[in-house]
């Protein structure tokens, strides 16, 4: 293979414009890889990253990237060929401390204008029933407690700009690049709300001066394991920590910067106030889609999500429930064909090189059920149409919890909440209507008569007829 490519600018001058909390591979293959884009055309120098992180993992990933003087090595997996990288985007990391201590000082300095986050879709405390920020998390109260020592990324957020108002710095803008629908309000509610506990004066001045720009973020960037640090060493390189992703990316923003921004336009960024169509779209096809799909591999016994799409009962599946019950609720994307999106996502599912496991799409369902189909089903109801097929995507993950698979396979904890979706998921295979009892997930969806049947129909064929059988219902084949 060919050597990695390096850096063609001088990565001795560049300075520091954005603090990132949470390096992990998407943020390495998604807003490090645009930026790296950028400085090669010669611009915005001025915009590079000091990573910062609150976790111990943050703290064994600052080790690992300073022993390559904070170099990435990110590995495009094009089924035409592989394509390496080294994005040298990055320029140092604050020292990972359970105080936070040093990332409040990163962020407090004056030529710090956007910090960034990816702190995954669980790392926001919302609380599952009502879809708002949750006070009462345990985490977000020690804080609040104890503001001058904080453990949360919010925490240290909401202390560095306490910070900035007292010196009279501007505050930096806050850039969420999680998979959330709306997720820079998402990120003000944290931020305001966590102000809010211990000093209600900071809470406003936050929410009056601090812009939290919404953004919907894309690119599939499988976990690293052996397989990518053999595809790094056959480059010629020993790196512990490489990233592989797809070919494809997409960012799209809203123009909302007191502070400045690079100009990431120039490299493929989409700025709109139109955000939220951008994000639907996606939130619907691909990551619905990859939630219909994660659960009926996992059960019979589908290691990859490629060989998921090889197996012609699922992949009818998906392009069905896409087709007849996603895409029409779908609202208008300008520039997009919602039918011509829906294909691009079966192609980037089915690429072979990108080895992401199904078991990843099915972690955390009770967290990501709630964003990525349950709304579907919803708005599907309020059309008057009763969606058996995401009903039947969602009575699979109930089968997924129960805890064993269509061979009778042990399946490994895979939810933080997996001893209570267990027996639940156990209860609901003689009462269905124990797990759509669950509101802070369900809602009120339980007290719909017709939604309740279907349901409970729907887990019965799964369990009486199989997995296959239940997808080949649904799906006429």
């Amino acid at each position: 293979m060919m050597a990695a490519l390096q850096p063609r600018y001088d990565r001795g001058r560049l300075t520091p414009g954005i603090v990132h909390i949470g390096l992990g591979n998407f943020h390495r293959a998604h807003m490090a890889t645009y930026l790296d884009d950028l400085f090669e055309l010669g611009e915005d120098h001025d915009w590079a990253i000091l990573g910062a992180g609150v976790r111990p993992a943050d703290a064994r990933m600052r080790e690992a990237l300073a022993a390559q003087d904070w170099l990435s090595t990110v590995i495009e997996l094009d089924p035409q060929g592989k394509r390496m990288r080294r994005v040298g985007a990055m320029i140092g990391f604050a020292e990972v401390d359970p105080a936070n201590g040093p990332l409040i000082a990163a962020m407090r300095r004056p030529e710090i204008r956007i910090v960034s986050l990816t702190v995954t879709e669980g790392g926001y405390f919302i609380d599952p029933a009502t879809g708002r920020f949750d006070p009462a998390a345990p985490e977000i109260a020690a804080d609040a407690a104890a503001p001058d020592r904080p453990a949360t990324a919010f925490g240290a957020i909401v202390a560095a700009l306490g910070a900035r108002r007292d010196a009279g710095v501007m505050p930096f803008t806050i850039l969420s690049c999680d998979n959330l629908p709306g997720n820079g309000d998402i990120a003000r509610a944290a931020v305001v709300g966590l102000a809010r506990l211990s000093d209600p004066g900071l809470a406003d001045w936050i929410d009056t001066h601090v812009a939290f720009p919404n953004a919907m973020v894309d690119r599939i960037a499988p976990a690293t394991g052996p397989r990518e640090r053999a595809m790094a060493a056959a480059f010629g390189l020993e790196d512990p920590v490489p990233v592989t992703c797809e070919p494809f990316r997409q960012w799209v923003i809203e123009d909302r910067f007191p502070a400045g921004r690079p100009a990431l336009e120039k490299v493929g960024a989409v700025f709109t106030p139109r955000v939220h169509d951008f994000e639907t779209m996606k939130i619907r096809i691909l990551n619905g889609g990859h939630a219909a799909i994660g659960y009926p591999a996992e059960l019979l016994g589908i290691e990859h999500v490629h060989e998921a799409m090889a197996d012609g009962r699922i992949a009818a599946f998906l392009d069905k429930i896409e087709t007849d019950e996603i895409v029409p609720i779908v609202p208008p994307v300008p520039g997009h064909d919602l039918h011509d999106y829906k294909q691009t996502i079966m192609r980037r599912f089915a690429n072979p090189e990108i080895a992401d496991t199904a078991r990843r799409l099915c972690f955390d369902g009770s967290n990501r059920q709630p964003k990525f189909i349950i709304p579907s089903i919803r708005d599907n109801i309020a059309r008057g149409v009763m969606p058996a097929g995401l009903i039947l995507a969602s009575a699979l993950w109930c089968r997924y919890c129960e805890g064993t698979d269509a061979r009778g396979l042990t399946t490994p904890p895979n939810d933080p909440h997996w001893d209570m979706l267990t027996a639940t998921a156990r209860a609901a295979k003689q009462d269905p209507a124990k797990w759509i009892g669950m509101r802070a997930i369900y809602g009120d969806l339980s007290d719909d008569p017709a939604f309740v049947a279907a349901f409970g129909q729907a887990l019965h064929l799964v369990w009486n007829e199989g997995v296959g059988a239940a997808l080949a219902t649904y799906t006429g084949g």
